[in-house]
């Protein structure tokens, strides 16, 4: 057993947080929180706080990387030195630079670049405090704040994991279920159309308990839409 490993992660039908296998962590989220940005979140998701700026569009620099036909959507995912109890060095690391591109990838394929030639779009998502989920806590925050800057787009992109804890199904890993479950699948989709723009795996599942953890990642993503929808008819208002 590593160190710090519970001996069990279910206990009498129920994880150690007393959540259902299918019940997610409390989510906050608030639309327009940063006046200087062109779109804001931020997001409060179990123990992750996470905010997102987004900004565009606006003049490429350099100019080469323009695109004659369309803008570019960069996305820039950080964790701040003291979003971990381990103090993280500052400075994007490897896990950062993967994390920016499928969250990248989530998003570009609902954002109409077209409309834009010759623009960038530029999404920050600054990690304040980390509790397993960051990368749908992030992509979460980052669609809402592209909708709240008016960027043009074809559904908001809600994200949730699912995963397999002491040989169960469950959706929405904490830390502890993170740290020492034995799977994690991260899945972001476009709730209108059904298309998944993220999908990614660590650990082993069997063929049954995959297709077990994709629907429950789906039905958490559909849960999550809901509060993203929310967030912005708040500010907005409309239906």
């Amino acid at each position: 057993m590593k160190v710090g490993e519970p001996e069990r992660l279910i206990i009498d039908g129920k994880r150690l947080d007393g959540r259902a296998f299918d019940e997610l962590r409390p989510i906050k989220i608030e639309a327009g929180v940063l006046k200087r940005a062109d779109g804001s979140a931020y997001l409060e998701w179990g123990g992750n706080k996470v905010m997102a700026a987004c900004y565009g569009p606006r003049e490429v620099h350099p100019r080469h990387l323009a695109r004659p036909d369309s803008a570019i959507l960069r996305c820039i995912y950080n964790m701040a030195a003291f979003s971990v109890s381990d103090r993280k060095r500052p400075g994007p690391d490897r896990r950062s630079v993967e994390i920016s591109k499928v969250t990248r990838e989530a998003l570009e394929h609902v954002v109409f670049t077209h409309l834009f030639p010759r623009t960038a779009i530029d999404v920050f998502i600054e990690i304040l405090q980390a509790n397993a989920g960051t990368r749908c806590s992030g992509i979460t925050a980052a669609s809402v704040a592209l909708a709240d800057a008016g960027i043009p787009m074809a559904d908001l992109v809600p994200a949730c994991a699912a995963g397999k804890v002491g040989g169960e199904i469950v959706l929405d890993l904490n830390d502890v279920e993170d740290n020492y479950g034995e799977a994690d699948l991260p899945v972001a989709i476009t709730p209108k159309k059904g298309e998944v723009t993220l999908l990614q795996m660590d650990g082993n599942f069997t063929r049954e308990e995959f297709e077990k953890a994709f629907k429950l990642a789906i039905k958490g993503c559909k849960k999550v839409h809901k509060i993203q929808k929310e967030a912005l008819r708040k500010k907005y208002g409309g239906t």
